[in-house]
């Protein structure tokens, strides 16, 4: 297992390692449990990302994956169907940055009605967007939110950078935030993100350590709340699935592995030293 370089990531190593039964594991879906890809419907977890979160699961406390993806697209990208029988009755997926909530042991997911401005701003982005390079396309998000990617752009990041005040200007007049993330601009409800969606778990699980693994901007948040934690005296490890495209986030990081197949290695390792 690697070692973290900061004194905070290594005392919170110690505490998960020391008391396992009180440690929530939280992680992101896309860069961090799935490799990133073009199409993000194509996307799914590495593929021994399933058994390492079998085996750590019965070790720990909780584990979540907290994502801005639907909570169904998650489940099912990441196999998690049917996962309550396979020893990972306490697994939930915090979809729409917590907005959703998926649970292994019930397969039910809860969410509250759809915010109004994700229709108003649909109905505005084909002309906002008319004239821009072809490669620029938006995903759908379950009607809760809509993302524009510029990664099949011929310039993606000139073509991000054009189009992250406008859209921002679009979102703000509906009442949305914009999440920019790696080549996307996440256009969203305000009042939930991957922090306050930790945050509130941690409560409901009692957790006394944690670790969080992200790879994009919308992690950072959720980097924040871990700081947040460890200054309330929870011991908490923050993980950076490492990229070259996302430096922030590797900066603020406890311990920085490589991409999806690092993050599910560290988990086996975990899970290997819990055993």
């Amino acid at each position: 297992m690697g070692t973290p370089t900061t004194p905070a990531g290594r005392e919170a190593l110690d505490a998960i390692l020391a008391d396992p039964s009180h440690t929530l594991i939280a992680l992101d879906f896309d860069g961090t449990l799935a490799p990133i890809v073009e199409n993000p419907e194509d996307a799914r977890a590495h593929p021994d990302a399933l058994p390492a979160l079998t085996a750590l699961a019965p070790k720990v406390a909780a584990v979540a994956v907290i994502t801005g993806r639907p909570a169904e697209v998650a489940v099912r990208n990441a196999g998690f169907a049917g996962a309550g029988a396979k020893g990972l009755d306490h697994l939930t997926v915090l979809g729409h940055y917590g907005a959703e909530r998926w649970d292994a042991r019930t397969g039910a997911v809860t969410a509250p009605p759809p915010h109004p401005g994700i229709a108003a701003v649909r109905t505005e982005l084909s002309a906002l967007l008319d004239g821009q390079d072809p490669g620029v396309w938006v995903e759908e998000k379950g009607g809760r939110a809509v993302a524009v990617h510029t990664r099949r752009a011929t310039a993606p990041q000139a073509a991000f950078d054009a189009l992250r005040g406008p859209l921002t200007d679009l979102a703000t007049r509906h009442g949305l935030i914009v999440e920019p993330g790696r080549l996307v601009l996440e256009l969203r409800p305000p009042g939930m993100d991957k922090g306050v969606a930790l945050l509130d778990h941690v409560r409901e699980t009692g957790a006394r350590s944690v670790l969080y693994a992200g790879d994009d901007l919308g992690d950072l948040p959720a980097f924040a709340a871990v700081e947040k934690l460890r200054e309330d005296g929870v011991p908490g490890l923050l993980v950076c699935s490492g990229s070259n495209e996302v430096t922030e986030v590797s900066a603020r990081a406890d311990l920085v592995v490589d991409g999806p197949a690092g993050v599910v290695g560290l988990l086996r390792e975990l899970a290997a030293q819990l055993a």
